[in-house]
Order: structure tokens, then sequence, then C-alpha cells
């Protein structure tokens, strides 16, 4: 049985991003000695998201560079580890920073850096550069190669986003996070996994952060066993709303065989219909005007 470690780091941030240096590392460390192949933090932890009620120019400034010595450490710590680490941040970029997660694989290497294309821009991450485009690359890990893709938070609204990277070869989707988990988020998780038949990981900050919850997840995307009646949850692990480290197993060969036989993803796409999709200003926001086409 293949089964992939994937270790939610579900942790509150500290006062500075010295210190957010210093807690990763060694919850990195605890990770592996869980048995982890995959540790994920949740959502821009180089500041802990710390980017609401304060002045613009002042969080701006805490952006640091994928070459820094904040994000270095962790690609020198995954080679040690023999671990891969998906490590979020505010990145400095250009004019604005991004929203970012930065993936090292198992020997240190960067496999990418995805930043959040779907910016919260009715609210402050108005001020954020959005990404333009999703990534899936190959990890290798102790139970085989497995194709990786990212989502940020909001990105899990879009149907687009997961669809994009199942199209893309995505077994796996790694989500950081940084807002409530309650039903109809984790629904749309589910749903996400349900139609594109691949597992989705997600690492939240714990309830001690405003506007968090925990409720960190995983779910694998296989809504039907042979020789089972009816269909199954797909809900594999879902942590409560208290900080840890939470390692969920995935399955991988299960998964695989699911998509060798079930009908959902892509085997009966009619792409030609869906042209509307990507078509600009074809209909007016229900409610909210301000948006980026």
């Amino acid at each position: 049985m293949s089964m992939l470690k994937i270790a939610l780091l579900q942790i509150a941030p500290c006062k500075n991003s010295d210190e957010n240096l210093e807690k990763g590392i060694i919850c990195c460390k605890k990770a592996k000695e869980k048995g982890a192949d995959i540790a994920l933090f949740p959502e821009m932890w180089s500041n802990g998201y710390n980017i609401y009620d304060r002045p613009v120019d002042e969080w701006k400034k805490e952006a640091v560079s994928i070459d820094s010595d904040f994000i270095n450490p962790f690609g020198t710590l995954a080679k040690q580890l023999n671990m891969a680490i998906g490590i979020t941040l505010l990145e400095k970029y250009k004019n604005a920073p991004r929203n970012s997660l930065a993936l090292f694989d198992r020997y240190g290497e960067l496999k990418f850096v995805y930043a959040k294309v779907h910016t919260c821009d009715f609210s402050v991450e108005r001020n954020l550069t959005p990404g333009e485009e999703f990534y899936v690359t190959t990890l290798d890990t102790s139970c085989g190669k497995v194709k990786i893709g990212a989502m940020i938070c909001y990105d899990r609204e879009f149907p687009e986003s997961a669809r994009i990277l199942m199209l893309k070869g995505a077994e796996l989707i790694l989500v950081p996070n940084a807002c409530p988990m309650e039903i109809n988020r984790l629904s749309q998780l589910r749903g996400r996994t349900f139609e594109n038949m691949l597992a989705i990981a997600t690492c939240n900050y714990p309830q001690t952060v405003p506007d968090c919850n925990g409720n960190s997840s995983v779910f694998d995307g296989v809504a039907y066993l042979p020789n089972e009646g009816g269909s199954r949850d797909t809900c594999i692990f879902q942590a409560g709303e208290e900080e840890g480290i939470y390692i969920a197993e995935l399955d991988l060969e299960q998964l695989r065989r699911y998509r060798e036989s079930e009908v959902h993803g892509n085997a009966y796409r009619r792409p030609k219909k869906y042209r509307i999709l990507t078509e600009l200003n074809i209909v007016k926001p229900f409610i909210r005007s301000d948006y980026r086409d």
C-alpha cells in the first residue's frame, strides 16, 4: 500500500518573522519525527497573515524574497530531513508583494513558487499582486512519485482552479489557508475533490488566530470503492480547532485505481460548450463592482 504522509502544521504565528522561522523549523522537525513525507504551512506563515487592521505600507515592508534568510533555511531543512516542505510567505515582488507558497522537494530543490491567483480584492488583499498561473510538479517521495499542485485559500472558491490543476495532471493539491473552515468551505473542498478525482490537503491556522478555526483537512476524492454499496465519505482527516501537527495518510494506489475506472474528471468534458467561461464582462458582478478581469 502506497501511503503518502502529509503533515498539516496547524500552528499559531509568533511576534515576528524571525520567531516564525524558528518555530517553523521546529515544527518541520517534529513532522518528520511523525513520519511525514510533506509538511504544509498555513497561509502567509512568514508574517502570520498579519495584514488586516494595519497600515498597508507597514505590512508591505514585511515581505521577503524567495531567495532570503527566511525561505532558504527551509530548502536546506527539506534536504536534511529528506521531507518536502510547503512554506508560505508574503513574497517581495516588483511593485506589490504576493501571497505565495514555495514548495521544496526532499532534496532541497525549489519545485515551484505559486502566488495566489484569486486574491481577495474586496478587502486588504487588493494591495497584493495576484499570481498568473497554476503549477503542477512531480515530487519524488518515499512512496514514489506524486504530482502536486497548489491553491491558496480563496482560490478554493473558484472551481476553475482545481479543474486546471487536474487537467495539468495533479493528484494532490496543497492548500494553505487563513479563514474559518466551516461547513460551506469544507463542502467546496469536498466538491473539488469529487468532481476532479484528486486529493486536497488544506492547512489552516488554529482557533487562537483571529478569524480562523483550525479544521485542517484532507479529502482523498475517492467517492466509490469496489464491492461497496453507495458512496463513501471522501474526508479522510479533519483536525479540531487546537494548535497541533497533524498527520494524514493518503492512499495513492487507491486514488490511482479509482481514476482509471471512474467517470469524473476529464473523461466526458465538452470544452467547446464552455467558451463563456473565458469571455470577459459577460455578467456584471452581483454585488461588488470593484472586481478584477
